[in-house]
């Protein structure tokens, strides 16, 4: 059977939909393209980091915070003493940024929001700085590290929790009347002392304010501000004339302040006192014994006891002593 070599309709709407579906495509591949600058020319950066901190191969490279290129590659370096270049991140970059990645430009690994993705983000540089070139090094700067602050926030948690234990402790030793806190919660007698204290007081100001009382006069009363206000008075007249007396030399007060003569007779008289004191201390007369001797001392104690003896026996028979000393002619 021979076919037509006609084309229907049907087959035109079925190739016109194909096209059009061909035309979609390569225009949102062209975007994409564009959009991660698939299809302009790259050059490639090195960092050296210590862990790449959940960053993978294919990752964003971000200048500014804007997509500039992808992670190539991420290797392992020989193991050496250097804890700081455990890793090696090779990445590319669109070409046209160039000019922005200078030798002062700095490379952080961040993280797209809270617990998002990690990005390798680079700071533009400045104009002092050339360029980097193709294969060049690219600083890495210190960065936010979420984990450590997650372990932080985790310890400070920890303590939260704790803190909340012995509080909700407190708590119950209050509610079982535990401490003077938990008796004025729960104890009735100690709140009705209280309120009897505060009955107390309140009586006791309103007496304080009563103005037949001393303090109530002395609130209310605007005489005895004035007999206070005339006190003070006497007293800075009387301030006033020890002062002039003090700057006179006229004046008891201003003589034994200013007047040098009283010192000089009271030093002559404590030098005197010293050296007799001095000389009684030092010497071998009656006086150093009295202090001394113990003998002395009992000999001394003895006869005034017979010398007091001999006194009441006289106030009781005085005629025995009397006797033949009066005689008459």
């Amino acid at each position: 059977m021979k076919r037509s070599t006609f084309i229907t309709w049907d087959q035109l709407k079925v190739g016109a939909m194909i096209l059009v579906a061909m035309i979609i495509a390569g225009i949102a591949v062209l975007r994409l393209g564009q959009a991660a600058n698939l299809f302009s020319s790259r050059y490639s950066l090195v960092t050296y980091v210590p862990s790449t901190a959940g960053l993978r191969v294919g990752g964003q490279v971000t200048l500014a915070g804007q997509l500039a290129g992808t992670v190539k590659s991420i290797d392992f370096l020989p193991v050496d003493a250097d804890t700081m270049r455990n890793l090696r991140i090779t990445v590319e970059i669109a070409r046209d940024l160039q000019s922005q990645v200078r030798k002062d430009s700095k490379a952080r690994l961040k993280t797209q929001g809270l617990l998002g993705d990690k990005v390798f983000d680079i700071s533009p540089g400045t104009p002092r700085f050339a360029p980097l070139r193709d294969g060049e090094t690219l600083p890495l700067a210190a960065a936010l590290d979420y984990e450590q602050v997650l372990v932080q926030a985790s310890g400070a948690l920890d303590e939260v929790v704790f803190l909340t234990g012995t509080l909700q402790k407190v708590a119950d030793g209050v509610s079982a009347g535990e401490g003077t806190l938990g008796q004025l919660f729960t104890n009735r007698s100690l709140h009705d002392q209280l309120n009897s204290t505060l009955a107390s007081t309140n009586s006791l100001m309103l007496r304080l304010q009563s103005p037949r009382g001393t303090v109530g006069r002395l609130l209310d009363d605007p005489s005895v501000y004035q007999s206070l206000n005339r006190v003070l008075l006497s007293a800075d007249t009387l301030v006033g004339q020890l002062g002039a007396g003090v700057n006179s030399d006229s004046g008891s007060i201003g003589k034994l302040l200013r007047d040098d003569e009283l010192y000089t007779r009271l030093l002559s008289a404590v030098a005197g006192v010293d050296t007799i004191v001095g000389t009684m201390s030092r010497g071998r007369g009656t006086v150093n014994k009295l202090f001394t001797d113990e003998q002395l001392y009992a000999e001394i104690l003895k006869a005034v006891s017979s010398l007091n003896a001999v006194l009441v026996d006289a106030r009781r028979d005085p005629r025995r002593y009397t006797k033949g000393l009066i005689r008459v002619f």
